[in-house]
């Protein structure tokens, strides 16, 4: 027999209440146990308990901090400088010829890139290298590598507005193009990126195709 305080009408609660507060319990329970896995989620906008896309995220993620390596190598950042004069050797110092971006960013005025970066490399140690596409990103979109986190690059080269206006498919054959693949030759006197480049293209294909997720700010 159920007891109750002396003065006071036994409280009950609807077994429609009861069984409505055990549902929203149990959901709060679920959903707090899910949310474990957001972190996972770096750009914050994966459904939580969506394992396939938490485990894509993550594979993306660890994949974009091996392409951050190469982007942010000499050979790479060189020429994606923060100003308009590009980069030069191992260490990043100024173009000692001091030339300018321009507005295609091929040189300004009688300092052309061209003038100086022939279709081949240069003979000889720390002579110009040379490729037919030679050239800065213009001024209207200078994505720039050179100070950026890795979160900050990741998401300006996913992003249509700031990579030179490329889909997800020419991001993919950028990385193929002939003045990127030229990073790995420039001749005499000047280290290679990091990684291999049969290698950078395994993790920049891996990082796009995963979704393109950038690391947590």
């Amino acid at each position: 027999m159920q007891k109750h305080l002396p003065g006071k009408a036994p409280f009950f609660l609807p077994v429609k209440t009861l069984t409505a507060l055990f549902i929203i319990l149990a959901a709060a329970t679920i959903v707090t146990a899910s949310f474990k896995n957001k972190d996972a989620a770096v750009n914050g906008n994966i459904n939580p308990g969506d394992e396939k896309t938490i485990a894509d995220s993550i594979a993306s993620v660890k994949a974009f901090m091996q392409v951050y390596k190469v982007l942010k190598s000499p050979r790479c950042m060189n020429c994606h400088p923060a100003g308009n004069v590009p980069l030069q050797g191992d260490d990043s110092h100024l173009h000692a010829m001091a030339p300018k971006r321009g507005k295609d960013g091929k040189g300004l005025y009688a300092m052309k890139c061209s003038n100086c970066h022939q279709p081949e490399n240069t003979t000889g140690l720390h002579t110009p290298p040379g490729n037919p596409k030679w050239q800065l990103p213009s001024s209207e979109m200078k994505m720039v590598f050179e100070g950026k986190t890795a979160h900050q690059l990741a998401i300006q080269v996913m992003d249509y507005n700031k990579n030179g206006h490329k889909n997800k498919q020419q991001l993919l054959e950028h990385a193929r193009d002939t003045l990127v693949k030229a990073g790995w030759s420039m001749g005499g006197g000047r280290k290679d990126p990091p990684l291999s480049y049969s290698t950078f293209l395994t993790v920049w294909d891996t990082w796009i195709n995963k979704g393109g997720y950038a690391p947590k700010s």
